[in-house]
C-alpha cells in the first residue's frame, strides 16, 4: 500500500527501525531516535544496494517519488545512483572553485612577470569592468562563444556611440577577446576546460586603422629645435632636458622619467635599462652621446646622485608626470605635429635616410628580436657600431639647431 502525507507525518518512533514501503523499491525508514530518511532499495547485477535519498520531511513524499525515478533509470542504465551523485557533487565543488574570474587570477598571476606593470594593471582594468560582471561567477567550462561575443560587441558599441561616462572602442573590444583567449587556453592545457570558445568569434569586430605616434620628419627638425631654444626662456630646466635626452637617446617617455641615477655609468657614458621597466621585458643597453653625458652631469648637480633623475616636484618619492614632456611639447606650438613617443620615429627616419644600418636602427630603439641567439649576438656584436651612430645622430641634432638659429 502507498503512502500518504499524513501517513509519513504521523508514524511515531519505536524501539526499533521501521520501514514503511511505498513501492517500486522506495520505504521511509523510522530510526528510534525520531529521524526519517527515505531509502531506495534496487539491485544491479543480481546484487541488491540501498540508496539513501535525503530526510524527511525535507524531502516531501511527492520530491522522494520523483527522485526515486530518477534513480530508478540510472539502475536501468546499470549506473549507481550513490556513484552518480557523489559525482555530481565533485563537480560542482570543481566548477565553484575554477570559474572563469579564477581562472583569470591565475593565468594573471602566472605571467605578470612577463609584463609591465601597466599592462598588467590594464588586463585587470578591462576584465573587471567588462567581464568578470557577464561571465565571472561561471564555471569556465559553462562559458561559450555567445558570452564573450556579446560582451565585446558590448565594448565596441560603446565606442563608436561614446556615451558619457563610459569608455569602450574597438580596439579594447579586441584586447579583451585577446586576453579572454589566453585564459581558455591556459584553462585547457592545465585540463579546467576542453577548448577556447573564444576563437570562433574571429572577425566579430572591425579592427580599426592603426594611428602611429605622430613624428616629425627630417626637414621639420629645425623648426623644431628653434622652438625648443625659445622653450627654453620660460620652461623648468628639468622638463628641457628631458626633452633634449628623449631626442638624444629616443627611448620611451616612461623610460627615461622612471630612470633612477644607478642605472647610469657616466664613466663609461653608458645607460642600463633594466628588463622590468623595458616594453619587451629585456635589459636595453644605451650609449651616450657627449651632449648627452653633458646634460645628464648637469641635471646631476640638482637631482642626483640617488632616486628618479627627474623626481616629481609636488609628490616625493614618484617620478615627473607622464604628462609633463608632452605638455612642454604642446606649449613649444607642436601640439598633434609630435608626441614624446614620436621622436623615435623621426630618428628612425632620419637615421635610414643617411644608410645607418636597419638592424643598428633597430637594436637602439628596442623593437623586439625573435630571433634569441642572433639577439645575443648583436647585443655584443652592435654596441661599438651604436654607440657611433649615436654620435652621430647628437652632432647632427647640433648641426640642424644651430642652423636654425642662425636663420633667426
Amino acid at each position: 500500500m502507498k503512502l500518504s502525507d499524513a501517513k509519513c507525518r504521523n508514524i511515531k518512533p519505536t524501539e526499533k527501525i521501521q520501514k514503511l514501503t511505498d513501492g517500486a523499491g522506495l520505504y521511509l525508514e523510522v530510526k528510534p531516535s525520531g529521524a526519517k530518511k527515505w531509502r531506495y532499495r534496487y539491485r544491479i547485477a543480481g546484487k541488491e544496494t540501498i540508496f539513501t535519498i535525503g530526510d524527511y520531511p525535507t524531502i516531501s513524499l511527492s520530491e522522494a517519488r520523483i527522485k526515486r525515478q530518477e534513480a530508478t533509470e540510472l539502475v536501468k542504465e546499470g549506473k549507481h545512483p550513490t556513484t552518480i551523485r557523489q559525482s555530481r557533487k565533485v563537480k560542482n565543488e570543481w566548477e565553484s572553485v575554477n570559474t572563469f574570474q579564477a581562472l583569470a587570477h591565475e593565468w594573471i598571476e602566472k605571467n605578470k612577470s612577463k609584463w609591465s606593470e601597466n599592462y598588467k594593471r590594464q588586463i585587470e582594468i578591462n576584465l573587471r569592468r567588462y567581464v568578470f560582471p557577464s561571465i565571472g561567477k561561471l564555471p569556465i567550462k559553462s562559458v561559450e562563444s555567445a558570452h564573450i561575443l556579446v560582451i565585446v560587441q558590448k565594448i565596441e558599441k560603446q565606442g563608436v556611440e561614446k556615451r558619457k561616462g563610459k569608455k569602450g572602442s574597438p580596439s579594447i573590444a579586441l584586447l579583451v577577446k585577446q586576453w579572454c583567449g589566453a585564459i581558455f587556453r591556459y584553462a585547457v592545457v592545465t585540463l579546467r576546460a576542453e577548448y577556447d570558445p573564444a576563437a570562433p568569434i574571429q572577425g566579430a569586430i572591425t579592427r580599426p586603422r592603426v594611428r602611429h605616434h605622430p613624428h616629425l620628419e627630417g626637414p621639420e627638425l629645425s623648426g623644431f629645435m628653434r622652438a625648443l631654444n625659445a622653450y627654453e626662456e620660460r620652461g623648468m630646466r628639468q622638463t628641457i632636458i628631458a626633452l633634449r635626452l628623449l631626442l638624444l637617446t629616443f627611448v620611451r617617455n616612461g623610460e627615461l622619467r622612471l630612470a633612477i641615477w644607478d642605472e647610469f655609468d657616466l664613466e663609461n657614458a653608458i645607460w642600463r635599462i633594466p628588463g622590468e621597466r623595458m616594453k619587451m621585458r629585456e635589459p636595453h643597453v644605451v650609449p651616450l652621446s657627449k651632449q648627452a653625458m653633458q646634460l645628464l652631469r648637469e641635471l646631476k648637480t640638482f637631482t642626483g646622485p640617488f632616486g628618479f633623475i627627474f623626481p616629481n616636484r609636488s609628490t616625493a618619492n614618484t617620478a615627473m608626470s607622464n604628462t609633463t614632456i608632452n605638455r612642454a611639447i604642446e606649449y613649444m606650438g607642436y601640439k598633434a605635429r609630435i608626441t614624446s613617443h614620436g621622436f623615435r620615429g623621426t630618428a628612425s627616419t632620419v637615421l635610414h635616410e643617411h644608410e645607418w644600418p636597419h638592424e643598428i636602427i633597430e637594436r637602439q630603439l628596442a623593437h623586439a628580436e625573435r630571433n634569441s641567439v642572433v639577439k645575443a649576438y648583436n647585443h655584443a656584436q652592435h654596441l661599438s657600431k651604436r654607440r657611433e651612430m649615436m654620435q652621430w645622430w647628437a652632432d647632427y641634432l647640433d648641426e640642424i639647431e644651430s642652423k636654425a638659429l642662425e636663420v633667426d
